[in-house]
């Protein structure tokens, strides 16, 4: 049994990260701003954190086997650049024995090398989000932390159900789908057992 944390936990991403998790026994603390708007599975300790405050981030990681952030901000009145990048120098400066973070295919290269979010046509309107998911990532590459930055190979499939499998993807390729269960069974995997560290891992369906 490992001691796990996530960080985004009320999310849609997180809250099948904590049930994979606590499906398979691990002792999962699940973090987000206000535990009063959301509930846990039997047996999950649901807390309040800022997983862009370094005081909260240390106390939370103490003594954790792995630490995964699903957590990100969004649309009008937020300030993503500077979430991304506090929370993953938050992340970093605690000292966790691994670091999980979830993040965008845009960022990896595809089929042809090129990055998505470079390629002619990608929306405009979407670049400065991508971006700021981009200094967030090199944080952690910057880092000597043992971390793994992971995304679908395409996107999420939103209303995909659990297959209880999944795949690593050579490139990104926008057209692939992976549902929110099974991406969270890739990330406990690589939370107990790592078999890829220090780059972005693309996982898709099986």
């Amino acid at each position: 049994m490992s001691r796990i944390v996530v960080f985004g936990a009320g999310g849609r991403a997180g809250r099948q990260v904590v049930a994979e998790a606590a499906r398979r026994g691990h002792e999962v603390t699940a973090v987000v701003r206000d535990p009063g708007k959301h509930q846990a599975p039997e047996g999950v300790d649901l807390v309040a954190g800022d997983v862009t405050d370094v005081s909260s981030v240390a106390a939370l990681v103490k003594g954790q086997d792995a630490v995964i952030s699903t957590a990100a901000v969004y649309g009008e009145g937020t300030d993503p650049h500077g979430f991304f990048t506090s929370s993953a120098r938050a992340l970093v400066e605690s000292g966790p024995a691994r670091l999980i973070v979830v993040g965008l295919s845009v960022l990896a290269p595809d089929a042809t090398g090129q990055r998505p979010v470079d390629a002619p046509g990608s929306p405009p309107e979407f670049r400065p989000f991508c971006e700021a998911h981009a200094a967030g990532l090199e944080v952690l590459r910057e880092s000597p932390v043992d971390w793994l930055y992971v995304s679908p190979a395409g996107d999420f499939d939103h209303e995909g159900p659990r297959t209880g499998g999944y795949r690593v993807a050579a490139a990104a390729d926008l057209a692939d789908r992976v549902s929110y269960a099974d991406f969270a069974i890739a990330l406990i995997d690589e939370a107990t057992k790592p078999a890829h560290r220090r780059q972005h891992l693309l996982v898709t369906t099986s």
